[in-house]
């Protein structure tokens, strides 16, 4: 099995999964030429009501249908449709979501839907790196433009509480990953030691990473259904 190092950003965890569970299975791409550049913003693009859709399938119908909806235009992340329950759904692209080979594949697609506490604070981070990215900064530049307003406090502290759904069967998380990845969920807090979750032990069924840098620890419990009701296998 492949280990993934745990990223600048805590959703990057959804990749960790995805590899600590799965058996690699080769690809075209390990043959072809990695993600190298950012490709033309087009390709990140998805038609608006296709974007709300899949945000939406993250979670629940009973969460999704009353939460705040963003979707990617040529200038950032704008909301699409307001919500009523202080979730935020979105379908964060390769440079927030996706394991470092396909930091720039364009077709990267993972729909999250964040409760307030993580929308407040965790999906500020990633809003940022994505209005970073659009001006043009390289992943390095981005990382270490983070790491700062992190340090600084430009970039607000994991609050209490912070944790997402991550149960859709649509999304992509890239050519390194299995179909869909697992249907799963994950828990953030400021740097914590795994163990006290009892996380990355033998039979556990947690698995956790911690970036020091951004300061922060995330937990990933992957859970038996889709979004839709349906089995995960």
């Amino acid at each position: 099995m492949r280990k993934k190092k745990v990223g600048a950003i805590a959703v990057r965890s959804f990749a960790l999964l995805v590899l600590l569970t799965t058996t690699h299975q080769a690809t075209a791409q390990d043959a072809a030429t990695p993600y190298l550049k950012m490709a033309p913003i087009e390709q990140y693009l998805v038609d608006r009501t296709a974007e709300i859709e899949l945000a939406r399938s993250a979670a629940p119908e009973s969460i999704s249908r009353d939460a705040e909806v963003l979707v990617l235009g040529r200038n950032g992340f704008e909301t699409a449709v307001k919500g009523k329950n202080g979730f935020v759904c979105i379908v964060e692209r390769s440079w927030t979501s996706a394991a470092d080979p396909d930091f720039w594949n364009p077709k990267v697609r993972t729909p999250i839907c964040w409760n307030g506490a993580a929308a407040r604070s965790v999906l500020v981070r990633n809003i940022k790196r994505t209005d970073l990215i659009l001006a043009g900064r390289t992943k390095d530049q981005v990382d270490e433009a983070i790491f700062a307003a992190v340090d600084k406090k430009e970039l607000p502290a994991v609050e209490p509480g912070a944790m997402c759904y991550m149960m859709s069967k649509l999304g992509h998380g890239g050519d390194d990953t299995v179909e869909h990845g697992p249907s799963h969920l994950m828990f953030f807090y400021p740097l914590t030691d795994p163990a006290t979750w009892g996380a990355n032990l033998q039979g556990s069924p947690i698995i956790a990473g911690s970036d020091t840098r951004e300061h922060v620890t995330t937990f990933v419990i992957a859970v038996q259904r889709w979004s839709d009701g349906t089995e995960a296998h």
